[in-house]
């Protein structure tokens, strides 16, 4: 009897015994259920948990002037640097060639009225001047109209952005703005879109919903020479990739500000990535509690899978007596009850990895999770798991029945 014909035999057990296949079948498809449904699960969490921080920046990192407060550390009086000009970064802008989007901002003023007929806003408005790529970086979505063009930041138009606390004040429910005029700082300035709302995170400059967006240069004509506060902003695609564009963006910025080799940088590159990192840690936890809940819920399947073998060995004495009196050497024996196992596991297994897909993708999707995902890792780790299942639960009631002897086996009712 060669291998191939164990497995057809194996095939024929189970079809012979169909309730019991079945039965334990289900058993450890329940533990691959268990298994790949948290693992996949906590994979379609990440994701979207991911998804989420990147469109607030936990992507991207900062480039900004240092503060020149010239407190003394240690007795040793800190070097002041000049502010980044706006030239210099727009010029990182142009220069920086890593595949990213480059925004450049500053902070005109937070306490601006804003007014439209006779409408107006309180006096707490903040009013930031951006290049086309800061509402992209930013994760800006439009409820109406469009974000400023290329050619609207360069030639510096008199266009705004309004955010969502702002349109409710100065509109009606669903009145459009696309068009309109609203008046900042004695201004007119032509609306040409709205964003949805997005809320504040403690920071002035991250409160969208109490902002307008207007190009940079006109910002920075509105200042009227005084000195802003730029910050460049570089978002990137993979976020693994942060600290390699940050040491090119370090020598590009380095370059423009004309920093001498060996001495400091006069500016501060500070990253968003801390929370990503610690979002990615705790996905780490739950995926290893996740694996240990199905790693348990395996090994009861794998000793009830042992306990029906031995059972299934005992109640076919008398044929493992006819197959070894008919040459069949206990090798043989082995292979037919091993393969048997692993033929029970895999069928099993198969439907666990179905309803762990459907049971993860419906966890995650109650979570929150936008997107459905089919974890093809974890489905070739499940049939793995499947096969040594099978062989480790399988081997001691084939070892078992290999040793029969088959006069013994013959006489056994």
């Amino acid at each position: 009897m060669n291998l191939l014909e164990n497995v057809k035999e194996g095939l024929r057990s189970v079809q012979a015994n169909m309730l019991r296949s079945v039965i334990t079948a289900l058993i450890v498809a329940i533990g691959i259920t268990a298994l790949v449904g948290a693992l996949t699960a906590v994979d379609g969490i990440e994701k979207s948990v991911t998804e989420s921080l990147t469109s607030l920046g936990a992507n991207s990192f900062d480039i900004e002037s240092k503060s020149n407060r010239g407190q003394s550390q240690q007795g040793v009086l800190e070097k002041s640097y000049p502010r980044i000009t706006m030239r210099q970064a727009l010029m990182f802008a142009d220069e920086f060639n890593y595949p990213a989007n480059v925004s450049v901002s500053a902070m005109l003023t937070m306490i601006a009225e804003i007014s439209r007929n006779s409408k107006k806003t309180n006096p707490n408005v903040n009013i930031m001047g951006a290049n086309a790529d800061y509402a992209l970086i930013k994760g800006l979505e439009f409820v109406q109209g469009r974000n400023m063009s290329e050619l609207e930041f360069m030639y510096g138009a008199q266009v705004a952005i309004l955010g969502d606390k702002i349109r409710q004040t100065l509109y009606g429910e669903n009145e459009p703005v696309e068009g309109t005029e609203v008046t900042i700082l004695g201004s007119r300035f032509r609306v040409i879109g709205a964003i949805a709302p997005k809320g504040g995170f403690g920071d002035p400059g991250s409160n969208f919903d109490n902002m307008i967006i207007i190009p940079l240069k006109k910002a920075n004509q509105m200042a009227k020479g005084r000195s802003l506060w730029y910050r460049i902003t570089v978002a990137i695609t993979d976020p693994t990739q942060v600290d390699y564009a940050m040491g090119e963006a370090t020598a590009v910025m380095r370059r423009i500000r004309g920093d001498q080799p060996g001495r400091e940088d006069s500016f501060i590159v500070d990253n968003n990535i801390t929370l990503l990192e610690r979002t990615s840690q705790i996905a780490g936890y739950i995926r290893t509690a996740g694996f240990g809940l199905g790693f348990v819920t395996l090994l009861g399947s794998a000793i009830a899978l042992m306990n029906i073998m031995l059972v299934s060995v005992t109640e076919r004495t008398r044929e493992i007596g006819v197959r070894k009196a008919l040459g069949a050497t206990p090798l043989r024996i082995r292979q037919q009850f091993v393969i048997e196992a692993i033929v029970v596991c895999v069928l099993g297994g198969l439907l666990g990895i179905l309803l762990g897909i459907l049971a993860g993708n419906a966890g995650a999707k109650f979570m929150g999770m936008k997107n459905y995902i089919i974890p093809w890792f974890w489905i070739f780790f499940g049939l793995f798991v499947c096969v040594m299942v099978g062989l480790l639960s399988g081997y001691y009631p084939a070892h078992k029945a290999s040793k029969l002897d088959p006069i013994e086996s013959l006489r056994f009712e």
